[in-house]
């Protein structure tokens, strides 16, 4: 109980000494609540573009396996696609015999600029087969899709991603039945494709794989094959089946079968990674911060020192004096700490409806534990500072 009653006396005294200058309080806390808000936002960012990795494999469905080239994402992220082998129909041929497949599509992809009679703009190629629509769940707001028919006879047909299309002709609709141009290829547009807040999806024109071969494609590869298994359970013995079609023509180490939830756990690695390099570049707000308190504590103490000298000579104890300045030292702290958190919260809450940015329940105690404890750590000095004064110089200080 005399606890609580000491701890009530030095919180209402250090609100008192906040009060008397409320311009220095809140330009002391400024330094914390920019540290805090640059933590709090950078770990929300990063989970913001884990989920919407995460949405992006989810769309593609559950059951999605890739053949890559190289070790894949396992090796590394994108160095583990270099010095791999590039797919061919061969290879396609091969892979379609594999028992339990419901999709196999070649993919050849690159970035690639897109003309239309008046505009041009950078976006990307995908040289697919028809069966790529319904792997990856792409629909039209316009038009309709190219078929197998096309693919067959390599018909200069693109289904547009609704951006790239709204780039190219101001309406997204507006692009249906026009004529874009990519490389030296006039394909006509055929259909626009839904946004789906995918990147590549929505700047990409979906061609048959067919129509590059020639001056796009001269060697008529392909990056990657996804393969579309019906249930989980075939999800294994297809990795298998496919990897042993492959070694047949490949050595294994120019090629990786990776299933989605291997490329999530990859993902998920490098942002626990990332994350962690993100909170070190914000914590050094957080220090900037601190250290700005303590050089306030220590004008304070310089500006209380009478103040002190009294209290002392009244009866407190240097445990009272340290306490006193340890208080409001943690205070400012904590009150920076907390702005800061709930100008996270605003931001976070707005952002969303357009990025899937989130908070969670670690970003909110690495916050306020650590405003708190860069009041504690930074207010010690100048605590024991004022602790250690002398009651009569103190006193007679000027």
């Amino acid at each position: 109980m005399k606890f609580l009653t000491g701890f009530y006396q030095q919180f209402t005294s250090a609100l008192a000494d906040f009060r008397r200058d409320k311009v220095r309080t809140a330009l002391t806390s400024l330094g914390i609540m920019i540290g805090v808000l640059s933590v709090v936002m950078l770990i929300a960012l990063g989970l913001g573009l884990k989920n919407y990795i995460q949405q992006q494999f989810e769309n593609l469905g559950a059951n999605l396996v890739m053949v890559l080239p190289g070790s894949g994402f396992s090796g590394g992220g994108p160095a583990g696609l270099a010095g791999g082998t590039e797919f061919d129909e061969k290879d396609i041929r091969s892979v379609e015999k594999v028992d339990n497949l419901k999709y196999v599509v070649p993919v050849y992809f690159r970035s690639i600029t897109i003309s239309s009679a008046n505009a041009e703009k950078t976006g990307y190629v995908m040289g697919a087969n028809e069966q790529i629509f319904q792997l990856m769940n792409v629909k039209t707001v316009a038009g309709e899709l190219w078929t197998k028919a096309d693919l067959g006879k390599r018909a200069k047909v693109a289904v547009l991603g609704f951006t790239k299309a709204e780039e190219l002709y101001g309406k997204a609709e507006d692009a249906l039945g026009k004529t874009i141009r990519i490389e030296s290829i006039r394909l006509r547009v055929v259909g626009i494709a839904k946004k789906t807040g995918d990147r590549e999806q929505d700047n990409a024109a979906f061609i048959p794989y067919t129509t590059t071969f020639g001056s796009m494609n001269p060697k008529k590869t392909f990056w990657a094959i996804y393969l579309g298994i019906p249930e989980e359970k075939y999800v294994a013995g297809v990795k298998t089946d496919v990897e042993k079609t492959l070694t047949k023509r490949y050595d294994k180490d120019k090629f990786s079968v990776t299933e989605q939830s291997e490329i999530l756990s990859t993902v998920n690695q490098i942002f626990g990674i990332i994350n962690l390099v993100l909170i070190a570049i914000g914590s050094i707000s957080l220090i900037v911060g601190g250290i700005g308190i303590m050089n306030i504590m220590y004008a304070t103490v310089t500006e209380r020192t009478r103040e002190v000298g009294i209290r002392r000579a009244m009866g407190a104890t240097k445990r009272d004096i340290l306490w006193q300045f340890l208080t409001e030292s943690t205070l400012l702290s904590l009150f920076g700490g907390v702005v800061g958190l709930l100008l996270a919260v605003v931001i976070v809450t707005v952002v969303r409806n357009w990025f899937p940015v989130a908070i969670n329940l670690f970003a909110v105690i690495l916050a306020l534990g650590v405003s708190s404890g860069i009041g504690i750590f930074f207010g010690v000095f100048p605590a024991k500072k004022a602790a250690d004064l002398s009651p009569m110089e103190a006193i007679r200080y000027e």
